[in-house]
């Protein structure tokens, strides 16, 4: 699985103008799922990001996880992660998982971390959403789980 993890101030996501999730401070998480995914990939994402330790400590290094800060999770579909734009000036989307997959095993992602962390909110597989964001840093930082 490849995602795209952003520290955010706030962030939140619109359908239609309509506010569909949404989180304070911690993290927004782009979430594509690739060709041979499975549940284990899914599991081992939320694991990651749960403890990744990308927020300041009390030192101002990047020290502490979401966990330590109590943060907020926005897990936002987004299979263009997969993209490849090497052939040319149109990207292929063949890197992402076919639909019924890729929405599976984000919508597994999404039960994972509902079971492990109180603070989570979601996109909506397959729509049209706008992702509205507070960068905190800017600190960025792309993941793929194999």
């Amino acid at each position: 699985m490849l995602a795209l993890v952003q520290r955010v101030r706030k962030s939140r996501v619109e359908i239609d103008a309509a506010v569909v999730g949404q989180i304070g401070a911690g993290l927004l998480v782009l979430v594509c799922a690739e060709p041979g995914d499975t549940e284990d990939q899914a599991w081992r994402l939320v694991d990651k990001l749960l403890k990744l330790r990308i927020f300041s400590d009390a030192q101002g290094k990047m020290n502490l996880s979401l966990q330590d800060v109590a943060g907020g999770l926005l897990l936002v579909p987004q299979f263009t992660l997969a993209a490849d734009a090497s052939g040319g000036n149109r990207p292929s989307f063949t890197g992402a998982a076919a639909p019924a997959l890729g929405r599976a095993l984000y919508e597994r992602v999404l039960v994972l971390a509902r079971e492990r962390w109180p603070t989570v909110a979601a996109g909506v597989f397959g729509a049209d959403m706008q992702v509205h964001l507070v960068n905190d840093g800017p600190v960025t930082i792309p993941i793929h789980v194999r």
